[in-house]
C-alpha cells in the first residue's frame, strides 16, 4: 500500500487535514490528519466518504468543442482567439471570468492576474460572492482590511459562544464538535440565534428563533444593553456622530423583543449572559451574510465586539466561518471583482503598485461586475465571452432561469470543470477538463487564516489538467507568454508571497514573510501555518487613523406578509451534501440522510394549507416555482419554509431552489439575499408513487414523470417517482433480461424485477395508495441471487427496516437506534455510540441522537403515567 499523502478536505471552509492513501487505480482510503490544527484527526461525514467520490463516473476527460472531442491545442487556441477578438471589437469589459472557492490559491492567482492585469478588466467574480462577500465588506468598513480576527483556538478558550445564522452541526461539523468539547471541558455556554430550531439549536443553552431580517435590531439592542451597563468604551474607536443615538433608538428590551419576535425574558437572558462574559466568540455564517442587509448585519456584530473590547484577546472575537474550502484564499489573491490581489483595493496607488509588480500592460482601474450584475450583463449582451471555472451558476445563482437564458444567448461560453455535464456546461461552447480533488497540487486557506497544502493523491485522468495550467496556457496564447511562464504551482506561490510583501510597510496585515523564497522542496514539505498572528491584539488597525470604525447599521424593514406570497422562504444546506452534488452525489452513504429535496413546513401551516407529510408541494415565488417533498417540522417558525440548495436538473425533476430566489443584493457587498424570499406553497396531488433500483455504474436518465429524483446506492442508483396518468413509460427504466412481475389492479400496485443470470439487476415498485416497501433490503439485493420472492420487497420472515439514516459515517438508521435505546436501555449519546458506533466519528449526528434519547424517554414516561 502507498504511503499516506497529507492533503486537505474538498468541502467547507473548516479546512480539515486529511491522510489519503491510494489503495488502487482510482481508490483512496481516507483518515483525518491528527496533526492538522483545524481538525486534529476528526472528519465530518462528507470528508470521511471522500474515497467514494474519486471514481471517473461522469468525468470530463478530454477538451470538447461543442459535442466533439478536441486536442488541448485546438481548444486553447479557440478560447484565446475568441477572447482576443471579443476584446478587440468590444473592449476588455465585454469579457468576464466567473470562478470558484473550489479553486486552489494558485489557480485563483493566475486567473485574477490575467483578467485584471492583462485583459484590463476587473470582471472576474467568484461564487464566494454568494456566501461571504458581506463579511468581506463588513471587515473592510470596520477594520480597514478583510481580516478574520479569530482562530479555532478561540473556541477552546471562550466562556460563551454565540452562533448567529449558522447551522454549525450540519454545515461545519468539526467546528461544532470543537464547541461541544469546550462545553464539556470548561462549561462554555452556547447561544444559537436562528429562525429555525436546527440540530445545532438542540444542544444550546438558549435558542432565539428571531424573525428573519431582525439581526441588526437584535445586535443593536445588545449593544444598547451593554452601553447601559457601562461595558462600552469607544475612546480608541472612530465613532460616527449619530452612532449612539441610533443604537439607543428602539434599543430597549421590549422594542427589540417585539421587532425580533422573541420572548423578552429569553432576550434579557441573552443580554445578561453576554454582558457578564468577556470571553465571548460570536460565530456567524450564511444566515447573516445572505441577506439584503448582510453587510449591516455583519457590522452590527462587529460593533458589539469592538465597543465592548471583545476582540484581539484569547476567547474573544467575532468569527466569520466561510462556506467553501478556499474562499479565503480567493480573498487573499483578489478573486472578487471589488478587490485587487494581496488585500489591496482599487485606490490609484494600489493599482499602480500591482501594475508595477506584474509589469502589467493594461491594469484594471476600477471594480468589475459582481456576480448578479455580471450575469445580468451577459443577459443584456454587454458581456459576450464568459469563462466559468469550477462552479455551476445555472443552479446556484438567484433567479437561475434568467441565468440560464443568459448563458444560452451568450456568443461564447467556456466552462472548466471536472464533470462532463452540468446545468451550466450544457450551455458551453467549449468544455475544458480540469483536475479534481485528489489530483490537484497547491494551497488553500481556511476560515481561521490557516494555509495548508493540497497534494495530489491520484494521477491526472485522461487529458485533465490543473486550472492554473489551463489559464496560463490561454494567457500565453493571448500574447503574454513571459508573464505566465509557470512550470509548477510553487512558481505561482512564490510570486503570490512576493506580492504580499511588495511595498508593504505593515499597512496591510496580509503578508507571507519567509515564503517568497520558498524552494520547490520547501513548498512540497510545507506544513499548515496561520498568517497574521493574533490580529488587533495591539489595538492597531489598518485604517488611516489606526483605529477600528464603528458603523451605523441600517436594519432591514420588517415587511408584512404579502397576499399573493404569504410565506417566507429560507434556503440552506443539508448535512451530508455539498453544493450541487457533483461530488457528494456519487457517494451512496451520503445520499441516504436526505435522499430527496424536502420543503420543511410547520405543522400548523400544513394543516391550514392542506399539506401532508410525505406529499408533494409546489413552492412558488415571483421568480419561478419548483416541486418538493413535504416534511413537517416543529423547528420551523409559523409562516416560514426551508428548502435545500443542492438539487439540479441532472438529478431531479424538482427541488430547483435557484429558480426561486430574487436577484436582489446587499447594496454594499453585492451578495444576494437567499434567506427571506416572499413565497407561496400549494399541495400537489399525484395518483401514484414509485421507486426504481438499478444496478448500473452510469447514472440512469430521469424518466418523464411529475416527480423524479436520483441518488447513488451501493452497486447502482435509485430513482424516486410520483405522477399522474398512465405510468407505463416507467417500463423504459428496466433493462432487458428475465423479468418477473406482480400486479394487483384492485389495490393499484405493480412490482417488477429484472434478473440477469439469476441475480437482481433492477426492480420497480409502484403503488396508487402510497404503500411502498422499505428500500434498504432491496438495495442490498442488487447483484445478489434472487427469484420471484424479491417482489415481496422484504426478506423472508420478519422485515428489518432501519428507517432514515441518522449516522452516515456508520450507516445507522433511526429505527435501529430507537430499538437499541428501548432494548438496551440506552440513556445518552455516549451509550448509543458504544452500542452502535453512531456519533463516534464526525459527531454531526449527535444532536439527532440526543433528540431520539429525549423523545424515547418522554414516550416511556408517558406510558408509565
Amino acid at each position: 500500500m502507498a504511503a499516506p499523502v497529507r492533503t486537505t478536505c474538498a468541502y467547507c471552509g473548516v479546512g480539515c487535514g486529511i491522510l489519503a492513501t491510494r489503495t488502487g487505480e482510482r481508490s483512496v482510503a481516507i483518515q483525518g490528519d491528527p496533526d492538522h490544527p483545524a481538525n486534529r484527526g476528526r472528519l465530518c461525514s462528507k470528508g470521511t466518504h471522500l474515497g467514494e467520490t474519486v471514481g471517473l463516473e461522469g468525468r470530463l476527460l478530454t477538451p470538447m468543442i461543442g459535442d466533439k472531442a478536441a486536442s488541448w491545442d485546438k481548444a486553447l487556441d479557440l478560447v484565446a482567439r475568441r477572447f482576443r477578438e471579443t476584446i478587440a471589437r468590444h473592449g476588455p469589459n465585454s469579457v468576464a471570468f466567473y470562478v470558484s472557492g473550489q479553486l486552489l490559491t494558485e489557480d485563483y492567482y493566475v486567473a485574477n492576474k490575467l483578467m485584471k492585469g492583462f485583459i484590463g478588466s476587473a470582471n472576474i467574480d467568484t461564487n464566494s460572492r454568494l456566501c461571504m462577500s458581506s463579511a468581506v465588506a463588513g471587515h473592510l468598513r470596520a477594520f480597514g482590511e478583510d481580516v478574520v480576527p479569530a482562530a479555532y483556538d478561540d473556541l477552546d478558550a471562550a466562556d460563551l459562544i454565540v452562533l448567529v445564522g449558522s447551522n454549525t452541526a450540519w454545515c461545519h461539523p468539526i467546528v461544532y464538535q470543537r464547541i461541544m468539547a469546550a462545553r464539556e471541558a470548561r462549561d462554555t455556554r452556547l447561544v444559537v440565534i436562528d429562525p429555525r430550531r436546527t440540530e445545532t439549536a438542540e444542544g444550546a443553552d438558549l435558542h432565539l428563533a428571531i424573525r428573519p431580517g431582525s439581526d441588526v435590531a437584535l445586535m443593536n439592542g445588545l449593544l444598547a444593553h451593554c452601553r447601559r451597563e457601562g461595558l462600552t468604551d469607544d475612546g480608541q474607536l472612530d465613532v460616527p456622530d449619530d452612532f449612539w443615538d441610533a443604537i439607543a433608538r428602539d434599543g430597549d428590551l421590549w422594542s427589540t423583543a417585539r421587532t425580533c419576535d422573541v420572548p423578552p425574558a429569553d432576550l434579557n437572558r441573552f443580554f445578561e449572559l453576554f454582558a457578564a462574559t468577556p470571553r465571548t466568540v460570536t460565530v456567524f455564517s450564511q444566515g447573516i451574510n445572505q441577506s439584503l442587509r448582510g453587510t449591516d448585519q455583519v457590522n452590527a456584530i462587529l460593533n458589539v465586539h469592538l465597543a465592548t473590547g471583545r476582540i484581539g484577546k484569547p476567547g474573544a472575537a467575532p468569527f466569520s466561518i466561510t462556506g467553501q474550502p478556499n474562499a479565503m484564499g480567493g480573498r487573499e489573491v483578489g478573486g472578487l471583482a471589488t478587490t485587487l490581489a494581496a488585500h489591496m483595493d482599487f485606490a490609484p496607488d494600489n493599482v499602480a503598485r500591482v501594475g508595477r509588480f506584474w509589469a502589467a500592460p493594461s491594469m484594471a482601474t476600477k471594480p468589475g461586475l459582481k456576480a448578479v450584475d455580471l450575469f445580468r450583463a451577459v443577459d443584456e449582451g454587454r458581456i459576450k465571452a464568459l469563462w466559468i471555472m469550477a462552479t455551476n451558476p445555472a443552479v446556484s445563482m438567484p433567479d437561475a432561469t434568467r441565468v440560464r437564458d443568459a448563458l444560452a444567448a451568450c456568443p461564447f461560453v467556456v466552462v472548466s470543470d471536472v464533470v462532463a455535464r452540468t446545468d451550466t456546461s450544457d450551455h458551453a461552447h467549449v468544455r475544458l477538463p480540469a483536475a479534481g480533488w485528489g489530483e490537484k497540487d497547491g494551497t488553500v486557506t481556511n476560515s481561521d487564516r490557516t494555509i495548508s497544502r493540497q497534494r495530489a493523491v491520484l494521477p491526472l485522468p485522461g487529458d485533465a489538467k490543473p486550472d492554473w495550467w489551463i489559464v496560463s496556457q490561454v494567457a500565453r496564447r493571448m500574447g503574454w507568454a513571459s508573464h505566465f511562464a509557470y512550470d509548477r504551482p510553487a512558481d505561482i506561490w512564490r510570486e503570490h508571497a512576493r506580492l504580499s510583501l511588495y511595498q508593504n510597510g505593515g499597512e496591510r496585515l496580509f503578508a507571507l514573510p519567509g515564503h517568497a523564497g520558498t524552494s520547490n522542496a520547501g513548498y512540497d514539505a510545507m506544513t499548515p501555518f496561520r498568517w497574521g498572528g493574533t490580529p488587533f491584539a495591539d489595538g492597531r488597525y489598518p485604517t488611516p487613523t489606526g483605529r477600528a470604525r464603528l458603523v451605523t447599521p441600517q436594519p432591514a424593514p420588517i415587511a408584512a406578509p404579502l397576499k399573493q406570497w404569504p410565506m417566507t422562504l429560507n434556503t440552506g444546506r443539508y448535512r451530508d451534501q455539498w453544493h450541487t452534488m457533483t461530488r457528494t452525489g456519487l457517494s451512496p452513504k451520503l445520499a441516504r440522510h436526505r435522499d430527496e429535496p424536502l420543503v420543511e413546513v410547520h405543522p400548523s401551516d400544513a394543516d391550514a394549507l392542506g399539506l401532508v407529510d410525505g406529499g408533494l408541494a409546489r413552492v412558488a415565488t415571483p421568480q419561478g416555482a419548483s416541486l418538493y417533498r413535504v416534511a413537517l417540522s416543529e423547528g420551523q417558525r409559523v409562516g416560514e419554509l426551508f428548502v435545500p440548495i443542492h438539487w439540479t436538473d441532472h438529478v431531479a425533476k424538482g427541488g430547483r431552489t435557484g429558480l426561486l430566489s430574487r436577484p436582489l443584493v446587499d447594496p454594499h457587498s453585492g451578495q444576494p439575499g437567499f434567506k427571506a424570499t416572499p413565497a407561496a406553497i400549494t399541495s400537489v396531488a399525484t395518483e401514484w408513487r414509485a421507486f426504481a433500483i438499478l444496478r448500473t455504474s452510469a447514472p440512469p436518465p430521469l424518466p418523464d414523470a411529475l416527480w423524479a429524483t436520483r441518488v447513488a446506492v451501493p452497486a447502482g442508483w435509485m430513482i424516486e417517482l410520483a405522477g399522474n396518468g398512465d405510468p407505463a413509460a416507467l417500463q423504459a427504466l428496466l433493462p432487458s433480461g428475465e423479468r418477473v412481475e406482480a400486479q394487483d389492479r384492485a389495490r393499484g400496485t405493480w412490482r417488477a424485477a429484472v434478473l440477469e443470470q439469476g441475480r437482481l439487476a433492477a426492480c420497480l415498485f409502484l403503488a396508487r395508495d402510497g404503500s411502498l416497501p422499505p428500500r434498504d433490503w432491496l438495495i442490498r439485493q442488487l447483484g445478489e441471487a434472487a427469484g420471484p420472492a424479491v417482489l415481496a420487497g422484504r426478506a423472508p420472515g420478519a422485515a428489518v427496516d432501519r428507517g432514515p439514516i441518522v449516522c452516515a459515517c456508520f450507516d445507522v438508521g433511526m429505527k435501529t437506534i430507537v430499538a437499541a435505546i428501548a432494548e438496551q436501555r440506552l440513556t445518552d449519546v455516549a451509550a448509543i455510540g458504544k452500542a452502535l458506533g453512531a456519533g463516534t466519528n464526525c459527531g454531526s449526528c449527535r444532536p439527532a441522537l440526543a433528540r431520539l434519547v429525549t423523545d424515547h424517554q418522554e414516550i416511556a414516561d408517558a406510558a408509565v403515567r
